[in-house]
């Protein structure tokens, strides 16, 4: 890495507040995306290409910096294929949960993962919390639940299938977080989306479910990787790699109240007095976690 490049990596990893915020805009885009690719092709297909073009894209700007070496993939292969794995399976598991539940409610109960996030940083990786920032974790784990246990059904298929997902998700943050670290950003973020598209394209062939995509399946699709996977899981590893990853699974906390504000903006959704009180709860939290960290 260049002295310039490692310049502007650190000036981005060293701002968490604006990695944050920058993250929190897109984040909850995930399942909108999901919900709109739909129907279009099947699930494992949607995520093949997506996460194929986000990889291409990324790929092109690591070989122009001369930092797309397969040796650097080989010293660490059985991390990067586990990771990929991970979040593969969890990728596809999230496509096809948007059938059977809506995109709102699929992003609220993907914060399951922040108990799992908690579980692995603390029990894991010996992350320790102050007394306030336990009492904030509290706070926001709260408005989680405020804003994700509502009133009706939410043991079916679709939401069991989220939570798993968010477990997967959780399992490879934490190994990112142990194991990631002395890796180079830019080869560490090539090699994370090879090896996840590989293992996704390894499905599509052995189910037999490729599918063409049409031009306005293909546009959509080059939006969500570029949107969802480069910009967001950029924003992502690079808040991870500033923040511990309990801090980091309390921020994304506050990922339901940009949902719901994305559902507001594009669905016309506005939310119940239930959950605009547990996203009071979440802003609190966090506030209460990350102000004045040590």
């Amino acid at each position: 890495m260049t002295n310039s490049q490692s310049t502007t990596v650190t000036a981005w990893s060293q701002n968490a507040p604006l990695l944050v915020v920058a993250l929190l805009a897109v984040d909850g885009l995930h399942f909108v995306f999901a919900r709109a690719l739909h129907g279009r092709l099947p699930p494992v297909t949607s995520v093949a290409l997506v996460l194929g073009l986000a990889t291409l894209q990324i790929a092109v700007v690591a070989a122009a910096r001369g930092q797309l070496r397969f040796a650097t993939f080989w010293r660490h292969r059985w991390f990067f294929l586990t990771i990929g794995g991970l979040v593969a399976l969890s990728t596809t598991i999230n496509y096809a949960a948007v059938e059977f539940v809506d995109p709102g409610a699929a992003s609220l109960l993907s914060q399951t993962s922040i108990i799992f996030g908690l579980a692995l940083g603390v029990v894991w990786l010996r992350d320790r919390l102050s007394r306030r920032q336990w009492i904030g974790a509290a706070l926001t784990l709260a408005g989680v639940g405020l804003i994700s246990f509502q009133p009706g059904d939410y043991f079916r298929f679709g939401s069991l299938l989220v939570v798993m997902s968010s477990l997967l998700y959780a399992t490879h943050a934490a190994l990112v977080k142990r194991f990631g670290s002395a890796v180079d950003f830019l080869e560490f973020f090539v090699w994370r989306l090879a090896t996840t598209t590989g293992w996704v394209l390894m499905a599509v062939a052995v189910q037999g479910a490729w599918r063409w995509p049409d031009t306005g399946t293909w546009l959509l699709l080059f939006i969500a990787g570029t949107v969802d996977v480069v910009i967001s899981r950029a924003l992502y590893y690079l808040s991870l790699r500033r923040l511990n990853i309990t801090i980091h699974s309390l921020v994304l906390t506050f990922s339901p109240v940009v949902a719901i504000l994305w559902s507001l903006l594009l669905f016309g959704e506005w939310p119940n007095a239930q959950e605009l009180l547990g996203g009071a709860a979440v802003v609190a939290g966090i506030a209460v976690v990350t102000l004045r960290r040590a």
